[in-house]
């Protein structure tokens, strides 16, 4: 027990280090990582490999099949001779035959499977793209929560830098009479306050760095972070819904594989229906056997052997001509599913429209906001200068100060969240408009 915990150390311990040495990581580092190693897109690899076996089993169903076998009879007890009456033997038989068989006609069966299992291959590659998109957004996602709680990490440490050197000042002041001990009190609660938000900041992005990590299926978020990244300002210039739409209908995985699940669907009526005709078939093959019967002269191996090769060949046509109107419902089953995988991709279609409607005009509401934001931060940022150089002249006092500064900080804060939140959703409109990576 002793030595598996001492190597659950050393593991952790590694795998800290080899975070720690790989340095931050990017965006695309991280997408790319999660895309690798998460369980649903492995499996979605595996699903794609199944769809390759089966397409190869439907185009190997076209070759002629070949067959050996072997038999050993045994008789023995009274029986009829070839002179007509009945003795006691033993006889011994052996027999060796090699066939082989190919379709020659099945209604086209053969075809459409093949070309409904080359349409799943389709279907189950633009599975897999639709899995890692999922992944990327939902990574991008993160990534870009961890980087906004970077940010406000920054602002709530420099808010306590502030409140710090405000102590120092106004205990200086204090000493040589200019400032009461009540103001230094006020001060020094303004500070707990400010380190009580720098505390929770760096809570909020751990625990984002742990959703992070979770998403890249890192067994532990320790070493782990992300490259320090500042945003420029978004620009306000966005495609209409209509436009993205258009575009995102061409390379959206959801959309192909609908589509291509009709495809295949079509492929399988066909296949129901060529049970409604008839199957021709073309056989052959070759054959000896040996014999051995008590009290009789049976002749030696070599020479039955030879004496009874033969060889065989045959057309086999089979006609359907009523079986319980099975066919007849398998079809009537097919064609309720084609109806039924219409449907699902009109409403996969409608989905894809509104989740881009929603993301156009969150990315329209975020750059209001935005604009707002700024336009807030600065006048707060002024107002706080203001406060500031009334303050340190004595023509405010240290409740308006603190109101102006936190004014000024909230505001900061509020112009962050504006923009990363246009910044991933101007990104998401993006990701729509073009093809899956």
């Amino acid at each position: 027990m002793k030595k598996i915990y001492i190597l659950a150390l050393l593991l952790s311990a590694w795998t800290s280090f080899a975070q720690e040495s790989r340095g931050p990581w990017t965006l695309e580092e991280c997408i790319s990582w999660a895309q690798e190693h998460n369980i649903r897109v492995r499996q979605a690899e595996l699903a794609v490999r199944q769809a390759e076996v089966e397409l190869n089993t439907s185009e190997s169903s076209r070759l002629p099949d070949l067959n050996a076998s072997a038999g050993e009879n045994f008789s023995f007890g009274r029986g009829l001779t070839y002179e007509n009456t009945y003795a006691n033997t033993n006889t011994t038989s052996s027999s060796f035959t090699i066939g082989s068989s190919v379709p020659v006609f099945n209604g086209m069966r053969i075809k459409h499977q093949i070309l409904q299992n080359r349409l799943n291959l389709e279907a189950a590659s633009a599975d897999l793209d639709k899995m890692k998109d999922d992944i990327r957004l939902a990574v991008a996602q993160a990534y870009y929560q961890t980087l906004y709680n970077k940010e406000i990490l920054g602002i709530a440490l420099r808010q306590v830098e502030l409140d710090s050197l405000q102590i120092e000042r106004l205990t200086e002041m204090e000493k040589a009479g200019k400032a009461s001990l009540v103001e230094v009190a006020q001060q020094k609660a303004s500070l707990g306050n400010s380190k009580l938000s720098a505390t929770q900041a760096r809570i909020n992005l751990q625990e984002s760095l742990l959703d992070l990590s979770q998403l890249l299926e890192l067994p532990s978020p320790e070493g782990f972070d992300t490259v320090n990244h500042t945003p420029s300002d978004p620009s306000g210039i966005l495609p209409s819904p209509e436009m993205i739409y258009a575009d995102a209908l061409g390379y959206r995985p959801a959309i192909l594989a609908g589509e291509t699940r009709l495809k295949a669907i079509d492929e399988n009526l066909a296949i129901t229906k060529s049970y409604f005709y008839p199957s021709l078939s073309l056989s052959g093959g070759v054959g000896t056997n040996y014999y051995t019967t008590s009290g009789m002269n049976n002749g030696n191996f070599a020479d039955q052997m030879k004496n009874n090769f033969s060889q065989y060949i045959g057309i086999n046509l089979s006609v359907p001509i009523f079986n319980k109107f099975s066919t007849r419902n398998a079809v009537r089953s097919a064609e309720l599913s084609r109806v039924n995988q219409e449907l699902e991709l009109e409403n996969t279609r409608k989905s894809l429209y509104k989740e881009i409607q929603q993301a156009y005009y969150n990315a329209v509401a975020a750059y209001y906001r935005f604009e707002s934001s700024r336009t807030a931060f600065e006048s707060a940022r002024e107002s706080y200068e203001l406060v500031k150089a009334k303050y340190e002249n004595g023509k405010a006092n240290i409740t308006e100060y603190n109101e102006a500064r936190a004014a000024w900080l909230e505001a900061d804060s509020n112009l962050s969240q504006a923009r990363y939140e246009y910044l991933y959703q101007a990104g998401l409109l993006e990701f729509y408009r073009t093809p899956s990576k």
